[in-house]
């Protein structure tokens, strides 16, 4: 599995959660988004991905992809744009903004802009959304998310959808009912829509 962070973030906002999975038996794989602070337009960040997995993984081997904030809406530009439905199989977004956040509007940046409500980019990437019917999708947000406001953003009408009480976004990929949460969701069967040739 590859693990995406957020804005600011590097990939040590993972460590807590990379030690939980890879003792339960996941491969987990991380790196870092460069530059980390929204730059670069997250269309052009999400071709890290592929330059990531293109050099980490063998040809078509499929592999499960996770996002925390902005690194769910750079994921699902790799999965929705650049091909990577093909290679994904369980996609899950942890606090991401999916239909924007009104902290965008405090740092003008290519990146902060394309999170913003209402954004041309994400009015593009939500017109087919349904793409994400293809694999198993989660997204996993709590109601007290300071950062992804409002904090109900993070919920799409597709896929799965789970409601953390947690009360800080950081703490979305340390605390342990959100790390027992994305274990069970990567432990569920794939769907047969999601099984890559």
């Amino acid at each position: 599995m590859v693990l995406i962070h957020g804005i600011f973030d590097t990939f040590t906002i993972f460590n807590t959660m990379a030690a939980y999975l890879t003792q339960r038996g996941w491969e987990v794989h991380r790196f870092d988004l460069k530059p980390n602070r929204g730059f670069l337009g997250l269309d052009r960040l999400a071709q890290q991905i592929t330059d990531y997995v293109d050099n980490t993984f063998s040809p078509n081997q499929p592999f499960d992809l996770v996002g925390f904030s902005m690194g769910g809406i750079v994921s699902r530009y790799y999965i929705q744009r650049l091909g990577g439905i093909d290679r994904v199989q369980r996609f899950i977004t942890i606090s991401s903004p999916h239909n924007g956040t009104w902290t965008a509007y405090f740092y003008v940046t290519p990146g902060t802009v394309q999170m913003r409500p209402n954004s041309e980019f994400l009015k593009d990437l939500n017109q087919d959304l349904h793409q994400l019917n293809q694999l198993n999708f989660t997204s996993i947000w709590t109601p007290f998310d300071g950062m992804i406001l409002p904090a109900n953003s993070s919920q799409l009408p597709v896929g799965q959808e789970i409601k953390l009480d947690i009360l800080l976004h950081a703490w979305m990929v340390r605390d342990p009912r959100s790390l027992k949460t994305v274990a069970e969701v990567l432990s569920q069967p794939i769907k047969s829509s999601a099984i890559k040739p």
